[in-house]
């Protein structure tokens, strides 16, 4: 049976469950246990290589104990087992003796739920689990894509949606960043963790050559989610994808911390991240920033709070939507600030359907470099492509529609960018004029696509045709009326 056969029955089985409601907690109840069934496959892997290995789960909640053997446990003992055994010992798990992998796996418990009523459900679901080799690097990798799936599913998940930021969005604003393994990397509303699997492989395939170049390559990494649904995702997918220690990524939540106590020891390189938009903060979180910048609009915040976290000389690509181009009051001064202490070099608009089907609204990637002012901003119009009207579940923006804004790049020094139809520059004190606003429209007039002029024609023909013939049969009616 393929991996992805597999997964699909595991769902059908849930389906059955009452217990399991909608996609959001069906997704939730399936990663906790690939989490425990790929950390214990881990722990063989590793365990084989020194005997002074600690393991991070104690022996009788381990998957190898309770879940491995197909006549094991099952029914009402199953549950009790994992309600009220093993879930209160992993949340409240003694991280000191279970080292940064028991912290994992505190944090990823801390809030997750077995939604399922039926014993013998869970049993079957556990069985189908124990037929994937989390260490076999084919089965490995073919999961990997049945991952990416289920993250995908989250789009139609409710407002689980929101975690999820399309492949090629985030590939693309990690090749443009071109993250380094002697840098560190910092997503501090990490989701799924896309951004951060987006740059081990951009980096794996760029710059690693030999074996210890991996360990600080994952050294760099640093990740934060405050949510427990997607941060469980995020940790589970860094296992997936050979990261040996995903405590990097904290479950917490980064605005939460007073703007003040992140100091120069807590800088960073890189910055890539697509902050949650459209929300609002609980009360008192905006308390921890600067008066000229509280707000409740979490996106602000998360501005704010990069522009300070980036060394000098560090890079960020961040998704922002359409509001912050143009808002004004707090918007404005944060637009100021960060024309001032950073270089806003390149702004690339996206259409409203990019992020369908749970956000239909304009999105703008940012990027900008930190220790010099703004003096020029680019700005690049991306369009979908030509025969089809707007993105969608079905149709996804993929990361060849974005090469023609690669290409346009100018490499790592930006060199030789030209102004084009879609393409066109600013500078500094052109935004000040009006405001520090920066939903600047493309001034170059765009020729409507009214389609095939052969196509036009036969339908106008048509359209006439329709029309004398509507006139002939009104005629018709009128003259029957005048006879009577």
């Amino acid at each position: 049976m393929s991996v992805r056969t597999l997964v699909k029955s595991i769902q059908d089985i849930m389906r059955k469950d009452t217990g399991v409601d909608g996609d959001a907690q069906r997704i939730s109840q399936l990663c906790w246990m690939f989490f425990l069934k790929i950390i214990d496959d881990k722990d063989r892997e590793v365990e084989v290589m020194g005997d002074d290995y600690t393991f991070p789960i104690p022996e009788r909640f381990r998957w190898r104990t309770w879940a491995a053997d197909p006549e094991g446990m099952t029914g009402e003992e199953l549950l009790n087992f994992l309600n009220a055994d093993l879930f209160p010992s992993l949340k409240n798990l003694e991280i000191d003796q279970a080292g940064a992998r028991g912290r994992v796996v505190r944090d990823v418990f801390e809030d997750a739920y077995n939604y399922m009523k039926s014993g013998q459900l869970v049993r079957q679901v556990v069985n189908k689990i124990n037929d994937i080799d989390f260490n076999d690097l084919t089965e490995r990798q073919h999961f990997g894509d049945i991952y990416e799936q289920i993250l995908n599913d989250l789009q139609s998940a409710g407002n689980a949606g929101e975690y999820y930021t399309p492949r090629a969005v985030t590939a693309f604003m990690v090749d443009r960043t071109d993250p380094k393994p002697d840098e560190t990397v910092f997503d501090p509303a990490c989701g799924t963790g896309g951004f951060l699997t987006c740059a081990l492989r951009h980096m794996r395939e760029r710059y690693v050559k030999r074996p210890e170049d991996e360990p600080t390559i994952q050294a760099g990494l640093r990740a934060v989610e405050k949510k427990q649904l997607p941060h469980m995702l995020c940790v589970t997918n860094m296992l997936l994808h050979s990261v040996e220690d995903p405590s990097f990524v904290r479950h917490d939540n980064t605005l939460a911390r007073p703007y003040i106590s992140w100091e120069q020891k807590h800088r960073v390189d890189i910055v890539l991240t697509n902050p949650p938009f459209g929300g609002r903060e609980e009360d008192g979180i905006e308390a921890n920033f600067p008066k000229e910048f509280r707000t409740k609009e979490t996106a602000d915040l998360f501005l704010a709070l990069i522009i300070r976290l980036l060394k000098p000389g560090g890079r960020a690509a961040v998704v922002l939507p359409d509001g912050s181009l143009f808002g004004e009051g707090v918007k404005t001064r944060l637009k100021e600030h960060l024309m001032e202490e950073c270089n806003l070099h390149t702004i690339v608009r996206l259409p409203n359907s990019v992020f369908r089907p749970y956000a239909s609204i304009g999105t703008n990637l940012l990027f900008f470099e930190k220790g010099a002012p703004t003096m020029d901003i680019w700005f690049y119009e991306h369009c979908v492509p030509e025969g089809q009207k707007a993105y969608s579940m079905t149709r996804p923006i993929r990361l060849e529609h974005l090469q023609d804004c690669m290409d346009w790049w100018g490499g790592t020094d930006r060199t030789g960018r030209t102004e084009t139809e879609r393409a066109w520059k600013v500078t500094a004190e052109e935004v000040k004029a009006c405001g520090y606003n920066l939903d600047i429209k493309n001034p170059h007039p765009q020729a409507d696509d009214l389609g095939d002029p052969q196509e036009l024609l036969a339908k106008l023909s048509a359209i006439e045709a329709e029309v004398s013939d509507l006139r002939d049969q009104l005629k018709a009616i009128l003259a029957e009326a005048l006879l009577r």
